[in-house]
C-alpha cells in the first residue's frame, strides 16, 4: 500500500497545547516542547501551534511566544502558526513578531494565517479587534502584511517599516475551513491548509476550488495543499476509541458553549451526550481516524488518495501525554510506510 507513487506526502504536527484536567498551562507547555523534540526525531516536517483565546483547555494563545520556545528547543523541524488569526492583530505587529522569529531561527519559521477570530465576540473585542471589519478586509490585511516583508509590493514613500521583518523570507500560508481562503490562496499563488479535522464536509470542495483558481506566483509554480486530520492510534481499536473520547468531550463542551480543560477519557460517550449531540459530533469529527497502526494506515491511505494533498498535519487531543506521544510516533511510522515506493 503506497500513496499513488507520484509524490512523497509530508507529515506535520498541529498542537493546541492542550491543558488537561488536573494540570496547568505550565505542564501543557512543557509537554508541547517534549512532543516537538520527539516529532523532530520521528521525521515530521513542521510543528504548528494554533491561536485560540479564552479557552481553558488551550495554552497556545500567545502563539508567537510558544513558537519561539519550540524553535529554541529543537534544531531542524520547521515551526510556525496554524494559525495566527490575522483579524485579531495589526499586520505590522505580526510582521515584527515573525520577523523576529525568523531572525532568531533562520529558515525554520512558517506563518499560517486564518481569517476567523478563533474565539467569541467578547474576547475578540478584548483583543481590540475592530468589528467593523468583515471577510472582505482579510485580503487587504494579507497584502499589508506581505508588504511589510517585501517593500517592493508598496508604492510611494514608505513611512512605516517592520524591523525585524523587512526583507525576510517568511513563508505565508492561508488556512481555512471554507472556500474563501481556498480561493484567495489560489489567486495569490500561496500554499493552502484546510481544516479537515473539524470541517470535514467542506474538504474536497475547498481543495478543488484552490486548485482550480490557483495562479502561479513567485512563491509557488504549482498548488501546494495541506489537510488537517485527527489521528488517534494505539495498541487496540478499543483503546484508541477510548482515548478519542477526550477529544469528543472537548467538542461537546464547545457545542454547549462551555469550554473546559481536556477531560479524561470515558468508557461510553453516549452516557454523557444526547442523541442530537452525538449526531453533531459525528459530523464534526467524521474525518477523525482512530485505531491500531494497521487500521489507521488503511484509513489514512484512503484519505490521502481522496484528497490528493501534498501534506497532512496531524492533530491528537489525547489526555495522557505518553499516549499522545505514542499516537504521534505510530502516525509517523505509518506515513513513512505509505511513502515507501513499492518494490
Amino acid at each position: 500500500m503506497t500513496i499513488n507513487n507520484k509524490k512523497q506526502v509530508r507529515f506535520s504536527v498541529l498542537d493546541l497545547s492542550p491543558i488537561v484536567e488536573g494540570s496547568t498551562a505550565a505542564d501543557s507547555l512543557r509537554n508541547t516542547i517534549d512532543l516537538a523534540r520527539n516529532a523532530e526525531k520521528w521525521g515530521y516536517t513542521r510543528y504548528w501551534l494554533a491561536e485560540h483565546h479564552n479557552m481553558p483547555g488551550i495554552a497556545s494563545s500567545a502563539t508567537a511566544v510558544v513558537i519561539g520556545q519550540v524553535a529554541a528547543h529543537t534544531d531542524t523541524i520547521r515551526v510556525g502558526s496554524g494559525g495566527v488569526m490575522l483579524p485579531n492583530h495589526s499586520p505590522l505587529v505580526i510582521a515584527e513578531h515573525f520577523g523576529t522569529l525568523e531572525s532568531l531561527f533562520p529558515g525554520r519559521i512558517d506563518l499560517g494565517l486564518g481569517r476567523a477570530p478563533g474565539t467569541d465576540q467578547l474576547t475578540a473585542s478584548a483583543l481590540r479587534r475592530d468589528w467593523r471589519m468583515n471577510a472582505d478586509d482579510f485580503p487587504n490585511q494579507v497584502e499589508e502584511l506581505r508588504a511589510y516583508f517585501d517593500p517592493s509590493r508598496r508604492e510611494g514613500v514608505i513611512h512605516v517599516r517592520a524591523i525585524p521583518g523587512e526583507g525576510l523570507d517568511v513563508p505565508i500560508w492561508l488556512l481555512g475551513s471554507s472556500g474563501f481562503s481556498a480561493q484567495l490562496a489560489g489567486k495569490l499563488g500561496l500554499p493552502f491548509a484546510f481544516a479537515s479535522h473539524f470541517a470535514p464536509e467542506n474538504t474536497l470542495a475547498a481543495l478543488n476550488l484552490y486548485r482550480q483558481t490557483f495562479q502561479p506566483s513567485e512563491v509557488l509554480k504549482e498548488p501546494y495543499s495541506m489537510a488537517g486530520v485527527n489521528i488517534i492510534a494505539s495498541d487496540s481499536e478499543e483503546k484508541a476509541k477510548f482515548l478519542a473520547t477526550s477529544m469528543q468531550q472537548q467538542f461537546l463542551s464547545l457545542l454547549r458553549n462551555r469550554p473546559v480543560k481536556l477531560q479524561p477519557p470515558v468508557e461510553n460517550i453516549e452516557e454523557i451526550a444526547s442523541p442530537y449531540e452525538l449526531t453533531l459530533l459525528e459530523g464534526r469529527l467524521s474525518s477523525t481516524i482512530t485505531g491500531t497502526k494497521e487500521s489507521v494506515k488503511e484509513k489514512l491511505h484512503a484519505f490521502l488518495e481522496e484528497t490528493e494533498v501534498d501534506e497532512v498535519i496531524i492533530n491528537a487531543q489525547i489526555f495522557d501525554h505518553q499516549e499522545r506521544l505514542k499516537s504521534f510516533e505510530l502516525a509517523a511510522e505509518i506515513m513513512k510506510e505509505l511513502n515507501q515506493t513499492e518494490n
